[in-house]
């Protein structure tokens, strides 16, 4: 019973060390294989006829931002 303990956590060891030399060789993060709530056509998780103050906020940073960077090519 101990041998099939040590032998799973070797190979869980393994595969934990083997996505973490892809992530510092590679710099990409994991990703889901189906592409999340993206693939269905969905924007956000919930249901929600108008977002949270947290994504108003977070669209609002983006969008100054993005007015900044367009603001800084022109000129």
């Amino acid at each position: 019973m101990l041998t099939v303990f040590v032998a799973t956590f070797v190979l869980f060891l393994l595969i934990i060390g083997g996505m973490s030399l892809g992530y510092v060789f590679k710099r990409k993060s994991l990703q889901g294989s189906c592409g999340g709530i993206t693939a269905l056509g969905m924007e956000k998780v919930c249901d929600c006829p108008e977002p949270c103050d947290a994504r108003k906020k977070r669209l609002a940073k983006e969008a100054l931002r993005r007015e900044q960077l367009e603001k800084h090519r022109i000129l």
